[in-house]
């Protein structure tokens, strides 16, 4: 019997990963909404794929018995949905966290009564509207968990997510990825969300300037904290990051900026907020980081 993925959240990602899914493993999307039965998805190759994905609400997860399930909803949401998942679903379904930043995942890795795995993905997607996303850059996921216990999971995770077309490998310092994933995110979504621009335009030298503030800031905190970049050293390595990613996800509208195009509140408090503590945590300055966040939270409440 091949594993039922359950995926909660049907935004940009999570509607992403059903279409990815269902073409190898039955997938069960859960929203809080209807939405239309058939959903399209275009590839980043421009190929239009339609699927039936129904979305159900949580009452269906009584009739699950899921190998994995995913939780793809914003971070702010995270807690309250996995609380309400958590009602329905054996003690033991291993849940697998999405989100952007480090806020909920040490968190719901204490409280959830079955394994917890985290992922860090590039995958770039956005939604047009209740029936459409673009899968609009590929990219690669990473799998882990916070504990150290689950490491069987996480590779048999990697391999599912690489069958269905999704790169994905399991690694053994999921929390070191989660906050270079965090730093990219603060380097790219806050300045996308505020000048209203997709990914690659960030590029462009009228945002050199607030960019390698960011970067440099980004670069200090972390040094501080002990986590290194993926590649190069110092803010020399942050940069080469997130202009890489600016690049593969040039197309990409970030996740604050449709979130403010949605009028939804972003995920400042997730991506931002964490900086800012560790910040003051080491009594480092962080100007621009700070500037950005309350430049966001004006703009939300406009």
């Amino acid at each position: 019997m091949k594993a039922h993925h359950v995926i909660v959240g049907p935004g940009a990602l999570g509607r992403t990963l059903a279409h990815t899914l269902a073409g190898a493993f039955p997938v069960t999307l859960i929203a809080r909404r209807s939405l239309p039965a058939r959903q399209a998805l275009t590839t980043p190759e421009g190929e239009t794929v339609t699927r039936r994905l129904p979305a159900a609400g949580m009452a269906a997860l009584d009739a699950t018995t899921p190998a994995f399930l995913h939780l793809t909803t914003k971070a702010y949401a995270a807690e309250a949905a996995a609380e309400a998942a958590a009602e329905r679903i054996a003690p033991g379904t291993p849940l697998v966290l999405w989100q952007n930043g480090f806020a909920v995942q040490p968190r719901l890795t204490a409280r959830w009564p079955g394994p917890v795995l985290c992922a860090s993905t590039t995958e770039g997607a956005y939604v047009i509207d209740d029936a459409t996303t673009v899968h609009a850059g590929r990219g690669a996921s990473v799998i882990g968990d916070l504990a150290g216990r689950h490491a069987g999971l996480a590779r048999a995770l990697a391999r599912a997510l690489d069958r269905a077309g999704l790169a994905a490998s399991a690694v053994d310092d999921i929390e070191t990825r989660l906050w270079q994933k965090l730093a990219v995110n603060a380097a790219i979504n806050p300045l996308a969300a505020l000048y209203e621009v997709p990914n690659g335009a960030l590029a462009e030298a009228r945002f050199a300037a607030e960019r390698e503030a960011v970067i440099a800031e980004v670069a200090a905190i972390l040094a501080a904290d002990g986590v290194p970049p993926p590649k190069g050293e110092g803010k020399d390595g942050w940069r080469d990051l997130v202009e890489g990613v600016m690049k593969t996800t040039a197309g990409n509208r970030a996740s604050m900026l449709q979130d403010i195009d949605a009028g939804r509140p972003t995920e400042r408090d997730a991506i931002l907020a964490p900086l800012i503590r560790r910040a003051d945590h080491h009594r480092l300055p962080c100007p621009e980081i700070g500037a950005l966040n309350a430049r966001l939270a004006e703009k939300e409440a406009r």
